[in-house]
């Protein structure tokens, strides 16, 4: 990926944004998130404990369920978990995607 961040930000958000990338890009957006944060970041996605790829409307290769805010955690020692929780589609009051969201911080 030759994106390079212009800037550092306080707040990074990702969703549903990491379950569409080939699993052999995830060390390198791992790393872009994380030097494109000053504080915090987060990851809002389906999650699995173990790595699973899914049909997406009829594609293959085009959606992968894992752990992504494990692995990031797991790869940068400078972050810590701050927060936790899932959005679960039968809410009667906020009905949305079955997905998970983490808040991560970074260390100073």
């Amino acid at each position: 990926m030759d994106f390079e961040p212009p800037r550092r930000w306080g707040l990074l958000l990702t969703k549903a944004l990491l379950i569409h990338l080939p699993p052999e890009s995830r060390p390198d957006v791992y790393d872009k998130l994380v030097a494109a944060s000053s504080r915090y970041i987060i990851v809002c996605e389906y999650y699995n404990p173990t790595p699973v790829e899914v049909s997406y409307r009829g594609h293959e290769h085009s959606l992968f369920k894992r752990d992504f805010a494990g692995e990031i955690l797991d790869a940068h020692h400078e972050l810590r978990l701050v927060d936790y929780g899932f959005t679960y589609h039968r809410d009667p009051h906020h009905p949305l995607d079955d997905s998970t969201r983490f808040l991560m911080e970074i260390l100073s």
